[in-house]
């Protein structure tokens, strides 16, 4: 499928209906800092929170079977007490708590969307990469690449006062033109639409450089053409509080994505992602470790939506 035929597929749709909301917490400073986000917009859109936590059982294997179940209930003792203090923040929002013993922390995620009929998931990261990643590190990164719901992450350097009541003021779309952005296009505009928010559309070009040509250099659109596809992704029927900014920029895609973001004070970033397995066309800058750049060092919620997402 072309950039253009991609384009013209996005529609405005029906606003972004929240009914229940997924928060993952395994209790640490950053599940404490997501909390807040959760409360405010299951408020604002009188949403039902299912606050999960995962006991993984096979984090104790290395100990005796007797010290080892022991430990975990333990930990779901512990888990309990911790669940509590989550729930006394979510006042006034209808809330139900779970702690599940899993295998892994995505089985049981996967689970609670299929059982719950999420339409959100609202997780928390630190962001760092190698071999420091920890729960909400690279689990969070397993979420946002395969979940069927749109993840709301909240990343270390995210502002906490930006989730104030629960609305934003300032969506910012990064767009690549393909099957995925496409499929997060109607989520920004929704969000924009319900908010009352300014629409900030950015696409990000490599520049050009003959001695280093590469297959997406060579695929890249023009100038004119990403200018025109930026504009088609807001349907002429829209109702938005003003007119949508459009912006086109050189350089490395998450520099440039999280440099404007700051710029433009956006308040919510919104990205597309295939699916997990990572089938990349040349058209494209929304990759992998694009993605999750862009995720760990925002200094606002990331709205990550794959291709396939439910809406």
């Amino acid at each position: 499928m072309t950039p253009v035929a991609v384009a013209q597929k996005i529609s405005a749709g029906p606003k972004i209906a929240l009914k229940n909301i997924l928060f993952l917490t395994d209790f640490s400073e950053p599940s404490e800092a997501a909390l807040p986000f959760a409360a405010a917009v299951a408020r604002h859109y009188g949403a039902k929170v299912y606050a999960l936590n995962v006991v993984v059982p096979a984090a104790y294997v290395s100990t005796s079977p007797d010290l080892a179940s022991t430990m975990i209930e333990a930990v779901e003792e512990n888990a309990k007490l911790s669940m509590n203090r989550v729930q006394a923040c979510f006042g006034g929002v209808d809330k139900e708590s779970i702690i599940e013993r899993g295998i892994d922390v995505w089985s049981a995620v996967e689970q609670a969307i299929q059982e719950h009929e999420v339409d959100l998931i609202v997780l928390g990261t630190h962001g760092r990469t190698g071999a420091t990643k920890f729960l909400l590190g690279s689990v969070a990164e397993e979420i946002f690449r395969r979940s069927p719901v749109p993840v709301l992450t909240i990343g270390p350097h995210v502002r906490s006062s930006v989730h104030t009541g629960g609305r934003f003021h300032r969506v910012l779309l990064a767009s690549d033109f393909s099957a995925a952005s496409a499929a997060a296009a109607p989520y920004a505009l929704s969000l924009a639409q319900e908010n009352g928010a300014r629409l900030v559309l950015l696409h990000v070009m490599r520049k050009p450089d003959a001695r280093n040509e590469t297959a997406e250099t060579r695929f890249q659109i023009s100038v004119a053409e990403a200018i025109q596809q930026l504009y088609e992704t807001v349907p002429d029927h829209a109702k938005l509080s003003a007119a949508p900014e459009v912006n086109l920029e050189y350089g490395d895609p998450a520099e440039r994505i999280l440099t404007v973001a700051r710029e433009k004070r956006a308040d919510l970033i919104v990205l597309g992602l295939r699916d997990a397995a990572g089938h990349i066309g040349a058209a494209t800058h929304l990759e992998r470790a694009t993605a999750h750049k862009i995720v760990a060092h925002a200094n606002c919620p990331v709205l990550t939506v794959r291709e396939e997402s439910r809406r």
